[in-house]
């Protein structure tokens, strides 16, 4: 196997797990965090190298992989005052898993291409859980060639790795991603809803309806759960209603309609307020029992 240099900035619950599973293929890794007890987790439990600074993370690296929290704290990351593109050696490849703006991936393909660098927006879909057990959906935009290059190290941690076209398309294509979950994560709470308040054995219900054509990757992970009312885990409310304002946002800029996605982000407001602004996004059934 080719040994690639790879730096992974953020290590949160996706990142140090992704940044394992690279370390782990062989490649020499260097990770970053902001708070440097997380990163310090991390190398007690994989083999690799804890920067001090976002420079000395990533100037030998040949990729350098993130998984932050938003678009700001993306663009300081890499543009702002201490911005780490200008440390990164011409022909680095950025690799943003982050979900953020289609705006902010074009922003930064730009800002990396004046410094001879080469920026992919590459958010994914799977969870903690697909990030632990290496089976992540990677969706990505950017440049042919250097998306060739990054698949071999994403790999380590994907089940499945496309390419859906230029800068910004990567980002659109999770859009989607979430604006299809947000319907249908209602569409079962209210179904699950209906089967308790009707006297129904959920359990039963579910291992019916999951062999014919109401089955769904949430109802076959999240049914369960759901009637067991266990919501600590998974993607957070939070998450998911910073995810739909993009999808809003992007919505009404291109003239899109999603009334649905509009009403379900509504609906985890009110999740928020009852407390479960850390629940799984499966919560949305707290709202009708």
């Amino acid at each position: 196997m080719t040994q690639t240099k790879v730096s992974f900035i953020g290590m949160g619950v996706m990142g140090a797990p992704m940044a394992g599973h690279v370390a782990r293929a062989g490649h020499p890794t260097t990770v970053y965090n902001r708070t440097r007890d997380k990163a310090d987790a991390w190398a007690v439990q994989y083999a690799g190298e804890v920067a001090d600074d976002l420079p000395s993370a990533v100037a030998e690296a040949d990729v350098v992989l993130m998984c932050l929290g938003n678009d700001q704290s993306v663009e300081d990351t890499l543009s702002g005052e201490n911005g780490a593109m200008r440390d990164m050696r011409p022909g680095t490849i950025i690799v943003d898993h982050t979900t953020t703006s289609a705006k902010l991936a074009r922003r930064m393909h730009a800002a990396a291409a004046e410094l001879g660098l080469h920026f992919l927006d590459a958010p994914v879909s799977g969870g903690e859980a697909g990030a632990q057990n290496g089976v992540l959906t990677v969706m990505a935009g950017g440049e042919q060639a250097a998306f060739d290059r990054a698949v071999p190290v994403i790999d380590h941690y994907a089940k499945a790795v496309t390419r859906m076209g230029d800068s910004g398309a990567g980002q659109l294509t999770k859009m989607v991603n979430q604006i299809c979950i947000a319907g249908l994560v209602q569409a079962l709470s209210e179904g699950l809803a209906f089967s308790e308040k009707a006297g129904l054995d959920s359990k039963r219900v579910l291992d019916v309806i999951s062999k014919g054509a109401a089955q769904s990757w949430q109802m076959e992970n999240r049914g369960t759960t759901m009637v067991d009312d266990k919501f600590d885990f998974g993607f957070a409310v939070d998450h998911m209603r910073k995810d739909l304002g993009l999808c809003i946002e992007q919505a009404q800029e291109i003239g899109a309609r999603i009334p649905v996605a509009q009403i379900v982000d509504q609906y985890y407001a009110e999740v928020q307020a009852m407390g479960g602004a850390r629940w799984d996004t499966s919560s949305l059934i707290k709202r009708l029992l």
